[in-house]
């Protein structure tokens, strides 16, 4: 069943084309990627799907429905979570305020101590952290934070952008290893990536994106063994 679908999808900041006719597609328990250099598109298009950045045109189809430039708090409701660039936290609030926030976001009925229960699980060193504010963590557990708020939504897709940026590759390691698990309990994931071996290691189908357009697709196997790709996103890292 495809969960999400974009068609034809265009935006701009000013007279700058930021997205170009994007068409990606999100099966439910899927793992997709879109991998593309810095200023390639793919950040934007995280902003466009969570509503936090206006289409041109174009068409987001979320379950048959067209939700396309709804506010960002009717996305949560329907089932999505963004895990943003740089995370995004409030410092000066505690692990646990940050996370309750993740709750209150999606409107219906919630056991708020349950997926409590299950973030802290997933992540122990935030219930090490629980009271302490958000500004005393480490990068990585700052990421964790980020992905426990999300996660606290009890999300259908997640959305993650640039979930390696600026970590050590120990703990890049870690990360992957989330991602795979939370794929695995069902809930569908949207990877927005720089690292291309990162990304098509974890997905089952990627798009590549160049100028704000979709120059290549395909499962992910095949991506990673594509000359093209190794070439220009692989090769030399």
């Amino acid at each position: 069943m495809t969960l999400l679908q974009t068609n034809n999808l265009f935006t701009s900041y000013n007279a700058v084309q930021a997205l170009k006719g994007i068409s990606i597609k999100v099966n439910q328990g899927q793992c997709v990627c879109v991998i593309g250099r810095n200023g390639s598109g793919k950040t934007t298009l995280a902003k466009v799907l969570m509503g936090l950045k206006k289409a041109d045109s174009g068409d987001i189809i979320w379950k048959d429905k067209s939700i396309l430039n709804e506010e960002p708090h009717l996305a949560i409701r329907r089932g999505m979570a963004l895990v943003p660039e740089n995370r995004r936290l409030f410092p000066e609030m505690t692990v646990e305020d940050n996370l309750l926030i993740g709750a209150y976001a999606r409107h219906k009925t919630i056991n708020i101590k349950e997926e409590l229960e299950r973030v802290l699980e997933m992540f122990p060193i935030l219930k090490e952290r629980f009271k302490q504010h958000a500004s005393n963590l480490s990068g990585g557990e700052q990421q964790m934070l980020a992905f426990g708020r999300a996660l606290m939504s009890n999300p259908e897709l997640l959305i993650l952008d640039e979930p390696s940026l600026g970590l050590a590759p120990i703990i890049i390691k870690e990360i992957e290893s989330i991602i795979e698990k939370i794929n695995s309990r069902g809930v569908s994931v949207l990877l927005v990536e720089q690292s291309a071996i990162m990304a098509l290691s974890l997905s089952s189908y990627g798009y590549v994106f160049e100028n704000a357009q979709v120059v290549y697709e395909g499962p992910s196997e095949e991506l990673a063994q594509d000359k093209r790709i190794i070439d220009a996103y692989i090769g030399g890292v």
